[in-house]
């Protein structure tokens, strides 16, 4: 077995759908949507889930991550909802929009979960070297987050696009993060599952990236990245993030 290379002297994480598994608690809280709300049982809940998630991914997290408050969200978050009842042929009203988009939330909150294998990941490389978060959205939202994965005390550095008043990919949230640490691109290594914010955001920090690519899809780009699908087994993975911080290349795991 090839031996591991030494450790980085930081270990960046992104924090949604990385370490806290945002797209499959959706899914979870939008199924219960439909349950309750029989007008979206005229959509299979993939349909339901695609449609939504295409609205969420053009319109809020990143675009909205800086300098809004939080009642920017739940507008947003609203409006995502009356679009898509649109779909279902339902022209739902403002105050209907705004019930389930809570109905939404409270079973988002009931239903999350970490994404498997990354809270003991996460762990097992502090032992190492340091641990940073750099992640889009608000601050509390994603404190509240890493609370509930019980890694507040694990992670040394913060940084969120809210507070840096720049969002991923921009370099500057990367070069931010590195500061904080006191640490150069080169020491650092960034793992995290969005190709254009992670991987190709990191890379224009000058950190290597490490594509955490748990749903199988294809690279957008023909960048030579280390690559990830798992968490699990720990040894593995952590072999391949430490090949990726040494510069050396490291084979696609299928």
């Amino acid at each position: 077995m090839p031996s591991v290379p030494s450790s980085p002297s930081l270990y960046l994480f992104d924090l949604d759908d990385t370490l806290f598994d945002h797209s499959l608690t959706c899914r979870a809280a939008l199924d219960e949507v439909r349950r309750t709300e029989p007008r979206f049982a005229a959509r299979s809940l993939d349909e339901l889930w695609h449609s939504y998630e295409e609205r969420l991914n053009a319109n809020d997290l990143t675009l909205g991550s800086v300098g809004h408050p939080a009642r920017f969200y739940e507008e947003a978050r609203a409006a995502r909802f009356r679009a898509l009842a649109s779909t279902v042929g339902w022209n739902c009203d403002a105050a209907e929009a705004r019930a389930i988009s809570y109905l939404y939330r409270k079973q988002y909150l009931r239903l999350r979960r970490p994404v498997p294998g990354a809270v003991e990941f996460v762990r097992r490389m502090a032992h190492t070297a340091p641990v940073g978060i750099v992640t889009n959205n608000q601050v509390a939202e994603q404190v509240e987050k890493l609370n509930f994965l019980g890694l507040s005390e694990t992670v040394h550095h913060l940084t969120i696009s809210e507070a840096v008043g720049v969002a991923k990919p921009d370099p500057a949230i990367f070069q931010a993060a590195l500061h904080e640490a006191g640490v150069g691109p080169r020491e650092a290594v960034m793992v995290g599952n969005s190709w254009t914010d992670d991987v190709l955001g990191a890379r224009a920090a000058g950190i290597r990236p490490v594509w955490f690519n748990r749903f199988g899809r294809s690279r957008p780009t023909r960048h030579n990245v280390a690559e990830i699908t798992s968490f699990r087994p720990a040894s593995t993975a952590e072999q391949t993030v430490r090949g990726a911080a040494s510069g050396r290349r490291t084979r696609r795991r299928h």
